[in-house]
């Protein structure tokens, strides 16, 4: 049932947006989802919450990420990211148990735990009830005296978690007073498209994006609230290198307050739709279709992507073999 009204809500989204009778708009649908069409991707900006101790703080969190969710699959969204940390990102100061004055271990057996997981449960149900994946920022307890994950959970149409990305490159805060590191890549697939995760502050590192080119996935979702200072700018620069070098979406989920907007990076590296990054606090979600057959993203998708792989892997092991390399003129490095 969850599914059949998913496809009726696609249908009248896109008979809406297309004039097509909707009919022809069933058909449409129908033909992309079995070759893997489209991908309807919505990337939600919106403000965190920082105290994890408060349930007023955690059920406001949770009413913010679900409006939009419920705005998102108004819009035909079929994949819902939202940032870092939205049902709350635990302030180091506010967990300390040394502080607010002075950092140290996170005394994580303040969060109201029982508030967080209500609200996971009622995001999780309402996914199901909309028949839209969710993947969002939130933390992960794990057996008592081990600190928790910083993740990302990947909810599926049915309402179930279907797999969790932990963040594995972490902050020097992180790592030394509030998290446990997770340890593997996760792919998660929906209608035929392969979505890697990353989190944090990974755009700054390469290895994790390479990575993921590894997997052939098509996009990664990264989500984040920026740098200590709340300022994302120097990831959306990292953001779109890597969806230039490696040929493949980027999605770019961040508070408002994280200076440039969220948004989708297109494979080569342009920006297909961006969130208004004005500092003014202001939620938003934009949509965009990611389409494997859009002549914008097809140099980059069926040409570059190739052409690294086997060079990367094989180098230029054609001109090797004609024995360019034994030229005087090649060794010699001290001359014009």
């Amino acid at each position: 049932m969850t599914a059949n009204k998913n496809v009726k809500r696609l249908v009248r989204a896109r008979a809406q947006r297309t004039g097509e009778t909707y009919t022809a708009a069933l058909q449409q649908v129908r033909e992309q989802r079995a070759i893997g069409g489209p991908l309807r991707l919505a990337v939600a900006q919106l403000p965190v919450e920082q105290d994890a101790t408060d349930p007023v703080a955690l059920r406001r969190a949770g009413n913010r990420l679900r409006a939009a969710v419920r705005e998102a699959a108004a819009s035909g969204a079929r994949v819902v990211q939202l940032p870092e940390g939205a049902t709350c990102f635990p302030g180091k100061r506010v967990l300390s148990s040394t502080g607010p004055d002075v950092v140290g271990p996170a005394d994580w057996g303040r969060v109201a735990w029982d508030v967080l997981d209500a609200e996971l449960a009622e995001t999780a149900a309402l996914a199901g009830r909309l028949g839209v994946w969710v993947v969002l920022g939130s933390t992960h307890r794990l057996s008592a005296g081990r600190r928790p994950h910083n993740c990302l959970y990947v909810v599926g149409d049915d309402g179930r978690v279907r797999t969790r990305y932990d963040e594995r490159y972490l902050s020097h805060t992180k790592a030394t007073w509030m998290y446990s590191p997770g340890h593997a890549p996760v792919v998660a697939e929906v209608d035929g498209w392969r979505l890697g995760l990353a989190l944090g502050l990974e755009t700054h590192f390469p290895e994790v994006f390479a990575e993921y080119d590894g997997l052939d996935v098509d996009a990664v979702l990264f989500s984040s609230t920026g740098d200590g200072d709340l300022d994302a700018t120097t990831f959306a620069v990292e953001a779109a290198g890597h969806a230039a070098v490696h040929g493949f979406w980027v999605g770019f989920a961040v508070p408002p307050q994280a200076g440039p907007g969220a948004g989708v990076v297109s494979p080569g590296g342009r920006w297909a739709t961006r969130a208004t990054g004005d500092g003014s606090g202001r939620d938003d979600v934009v949509v965009v279709d990611l389409d494997r057959t859009d002549p914008d993203v097809a140099v980059a998708r069926t040409l570059a992507r190739p052409w690294r792989r086997r060079v990367g892997r094989e180098g230029h092991r054609d001109l090797l073999d004609d024995g360019l390399v034994q030229d005087v003129r090649s060794v010699e490095r001290a001359a014009f």
